[in-house]
């Protein structure tokens, strides 16, 4: 292992709030080594910015990882010609052309039918019954399996985020994401024939198409799978309390002042809904003091490097007129983050306004805790609005 200093840490308070441990990582010990995680931690912005890019000595290719163990080797656990080729296949699945032309009206069809099904209820579960969905019907389409239900998205995507994030190496977890796996794969298994037969823009359909392994295309459906539901889910839901609970904010919005687009943006920055992407060392490497010998696990610290305070002003405050230039929400190398066109389309163009004019007089009804640091999302949120008809 390197020889960073060592940080312990409280698994179960890390969960709850990684942020304080962060902060006082960044300030005594920004590449520290924490035994609880078996990893080196990289908290600071630039360090991150800067080394993600070095794919010789950070490698994205895990053999024993436990993404690549759980879901196959996909886009992400590659670096170099290999992940390119990969990228360049589903790029017409999720460019900002295809997003703009295919999937916005798509994403405005299934949130406005969600909306207005749940409307005379006058009440919900903003992460459960409203997010959920609204991602999962989104991601329905993107990936092409639109004979899978929202809410076995939602099931298996967690069922591999949790399995991915299983460094404790709890054989449940592990046992419940190779059932999402499977379950995945047999919904690929029915969409093949008939995307052969009548291709289209999603990702299945591209890579066929673009004559990919049908082990590589399996792999990265389910890449896509795990982060495009869960993360939207989070920012959707995560977004939603934010503004209601910094009203100022929300009134800067309707008035003008920002956008939903500068409100996702910062929203991204502060809860960074990817806290954290893994890296194998391929080669000795010394980073400010610090000595990694091959084969260490570092863990790049996006959602610490996003609170950083020698980068952001203040960073501990939600600010939508920030200038959120320099964050590394989406990553900062070249694995940064292919949905990143969806998931503003789908978050800042289409479901937060949608949710803000569909449900009139939307406020909380209850507490809302929020949990994760490799991935930090509300984990439920009680609201209520006014019933309306029409």
């Amino acid at each position: 292992m390197s020889n960073a200093p060592a940080y312990e840490i409280d698994p179960k308070a890390f969960w709850k709030d990684p942020y304080p441990d962060l902060e006082r990582m960044r300030v005594g010990a920004p590449i520290a080594y924490v035994p609880q995680l078996a990893a080196t931690l990289l908290t600071r912005r630039d360090d991150i910015f800067e080394n993600e890019k070095k794919i010789e000595i950070f490698s994205s290719d895990q053999p024993q990882g436990l993404m690549t163990v759980l879901m196959g080797q996909n886009l992400m656990r590659k670096d170099g010609a290999a992940h390119m080729a990969e990228r360049k296949a589903i790029f017409p699945s999720v460019s900002p052309k295809t997003v703009k032309a295919v999937w916005k009206a798509a994403f405005e069809k299934q949130t406005g039918k969600a909306l207005e099904e749940l409307r005379p209820l006058g009440a919900a579960d903003m992460v459960k019954d409203i997010a959920k969905r609204i991602s999962g019907e989104a991601l329905k389409s993107i990936t092409g399996l639109t004979n899978m239900s929202w809410q076995e998205m939602d099931r298996v995507s967690q069922g591999m985020i949790d399995g991915c994030a299983n460094y404790a190496g709890d054989r449940d977890v592990e046992a419940r994401c190779h059932d999402c796996t499977a379950s995945i794969d047999r919904h690929i298994d029915e969409m093949l024939p008939l995307l052969r037969k009548t291709p289209d823009s999603s990702m299945l359909s591209v890579q066929i198409q673009a004559g990919m392994p049908e082990a590589s295309a399996r792999a990265n459906i389910k890449l896509a799978i795990s982060g495009g539901q869960n993360e939207p889910r989070d920012v959707i839901a995560g977004l939603v309390w934010t503004l209601l609970t910094h009203p100022e904010q929300l009134s800067l919005i309707r008035t003008g002042g920002a956008t939903w687009l500068q409100a996702f943006e910062e929203y991204a920055r502060w809860i960074s809904p990817i806290g954290m992407s893994p890296r194998r060392v391929a080669q000795a490497y010394t980073l400010k003091g610090v000595t990694f010998e091959p084969e260490d696990r570092v863990f790049l610290m996006f959602g610490s490097g996003n609170r950083d305070e020698s980068v952001f002003d203040a960073p501990e405050k939600f600010d939508i007129t920030r200038d959120t230039s320099a964050s590394i929400a989406f990553g900062a190398g070249p694995h940064f983050c292919a949905g990143a066109w969806a998931s503003r389309c789908l978050i800042a163009e289409v479901a937060l306004p949608m949710i803000f004019e569909r449900l009139p007089d939307l406020s909380l009804a209850g507490d809302v805790p929020f949990g994760g640091w490799a991935f930090r999302g509300p984990l439920e949120m009680p609201v209520k609005w006014k019933k309306r008809s029409g």
